[in-house]
């Protein structure tokens, strides 16, 4: 592992070390994590900190209205957590008659959002500290403000066309009729008075007291469907990671509904290729691109609620089947395989580890950016769009109905070698999720770039048929070679911090962590 090659790339970032640490993609909320881990505070107390932080200080890419996911080094084994919502009991097929694709924005949008109970059940479970402690932090910046990042503020300013005249949404993210400038103070103050309800119920207020009740009334007026046993009925599940083996390690990801079983299969099938000796070169990163495009073939054809699904991960992850498929792979030139064109996302990672040896990778969204753009106004709680993530066609195991999970992009993702933990790592960006875990893994573990490179390279995105959204810092004659064997070279995918994703990655490394941030966020590693 090369921890020196830090210039490698364009950022001048340095990989830190230390006994604890937090990686997070906005500095107050990793500062809100290390608190935590000084106080004497586990992995997941770190990790709730950070993340109820983030909900208030990225609120583009989550808020309290989100769903999350997470993977848990416990010392000996990982534990996965799925807390995505599932759909209102009335969003029957027929209920969205009429139309042939699910609304982009809205409330018709708005499956029960998960993230709150993610923290009540990651607290039970894991906790050393008071629940109600590890959201003093984010209480305090929804209360008094905090000055607002660049690569928020323009990811911010992306997102207000579309959500100007959804519900609540100017009222509560366009003070005095505009977006906040870089640097200036946002409040949120209905959110302060929502988290402390929280801390004060572990969560159950959320689910069924006055934030519940107030988020039901709101979308019955606006025409929605939520009702309190929708809310009351919400679980968080702990769930057995799936995994593969590849360049000598174990990938962990949640099993579906999410999308981590795409980079899976992608892992296995790049372990199965030649990739030579050079991350950069033409040939690793056109083998790269199409294992993905075989994976995300598959992802699309068959990944729904896990209870929905016609083909099992097993079935998908089985090595006979890899051995075939990877055999449609030609290391000459460009395919299809018939994927699906993917949205923009809106997400936080972060990665949290403490001293006693527990590792977190945590992830929680809104989906798009500000999710539904829904807004309940007394307690600012914005809401997810993750309803968006259904079909209408009746034919897909993702067809939507009532108290369903909808197909999911964000995953958390997770490394051991033997009985070892090596990494707690994850890539936020909607549909580059999979992809992004797949490139940062094969860089660590076939290449041996060190946590913070492996951050700052360039990274290529799946669209559609033959063409691929990938960033310029790539060597040009990288570019000129993909070119040539077919690939449609496009970098215009949208906005960098989405489009290209931003990593998060704690790494074991002797009895010290390594951590490192990803560039194209306002976030930094910060250690003990």
């Amino acid at each position: 592992m090369n921890f020196d090659d830090r210039y490698h790339y364009r950022s001048a970032r340095s990989t830190n070390f230390g006994e604890a640490g937090v990686a997070a993609s906005e500095p107050l909320a990793a500062s809100a994590g290390l608190r935590v881990l000084a106080a004497g505070g586990s992995a997941v107390d770190a990790a709730i900190a950070t993340a109820a932080t983030l909900a208030i200080t990225e609120p583009v890419s989550n808020g309290l209205g989100s769903d999350a996911f997470a993977l848990v080094w416990d010392g000996s084994k990982v534990h996965g957590l799925n807390a995505s919502g599932r759909a209102p009991a009335a969003w029957t097929p027929e209920y969205f008659a009429g139309r042939t694709a699910m609304p982009n924005r809205g409330w018709d949008t708005v499956t029960i959002p998960g993230a709150i109970s993610a923290w009540a059940a990651l607290s039970e479970r894991f906790g050393k500290l008071p629940f109600a402690d590890l959201l003093t932090p984010a209480i305090d910046y929804a209360r008094n403000g905090y000055g607002v990042g660049p690569v928020t503020t323009a990811s911010w300013r992306r997102q207000e066309p579309d959500l100007i005249d959804q519900p609540g949404w100017a009222d509560a993210f366009r003070p005095g009729g505009r977006v906040p400038a870089t640097g200036e103070r946002f409040i949120l103050k209905g959110a302060a008075d929502a988290l402390e309800l929280i801390a004060a119920t572990r969560g159950e207020a959320f689910y069924k007291g006055a934030i519940a009740e107030a988020i039901v009334a709101r979308s019955q007026a606006d025409g929605g469907a939520h009702t309190m046993d929708d809310f009351a009925s919400h679980t968080a599940d702990w769930v057995t990671p799936i995994t593969m083996d590849a360049y000598g390690l174990t990938v962990h990801e949640i099993p579906p509904n999410g999308q981590g079983i795409a980079a899976l299969i992608a892992l296995g099938l790049m372990d199965r290729l030649d990739l030579g000796d050079e991350p950069d070169s033409v040939r690793s990163i056109h083998l790269q691109i199409e294992a993905v495009k075989v994976a995300l073939a598959d992802l699309y054809a068959h990944v729904a609620d896990l209870e929905a699904m016609r083909v099992s991960p097993a079935e998908l992850l089985d090595p006979a089947y890899l051995d075939e498929r990877v055999k449609l792979i030609d290391p000459d030139r460009a395919q299809t395989f018939e994927t699906g064109k993917p949205l923009a996302g809106g997400t936080v990672i972060l990665t949290t580890a403490d001293a006693d040896g527990m590792m977190v990778s945590f992830i929680q969204s809104n989906y798009e950016g500000f999710g539904s753009g829904c807004v309940e106004p007394t307690f600012g709680v914005s809401l997810q769009n993750r309803g968006k993530g259904f079909s209408l066609d009746p034919a897909s195991p993702n067809l939507v109905a009532p108290r369903k999970r909808p197909f999911h992009t964000i995953i958390p993702g997770f490394v051991t070698k033997g009985a070892d933990p090596v990494m707690a790592f994850g890539v936020m960006g909607g549909p580059i999720q999979a992809q992004a875990h797949a490139q940062f893994v094969t860089r660590v573990g076939r290449f041996g770039q060190g946590l913070q490179t492996a951050a700052d390279a360039p990274r290529f995105r799946v669209l559609q048929g033959l063409t691929i959204a990938i960033e310029t810092h790539f060597p040009a004659a990288t570019l000129e070679g993909l070119a040539a064997l077919g690939h449609v070279l496009d970098n215009d995918a949208p906005g960098a911090a989405f489009g290209f994703g931003g990593a998060q990655a704690i790494m074991r490394v002797g009895d010290l962590y390594a951590a490192a941030s990803d560039p194209r966020k306002d976030g930094h590693a910060v250690v003990l």
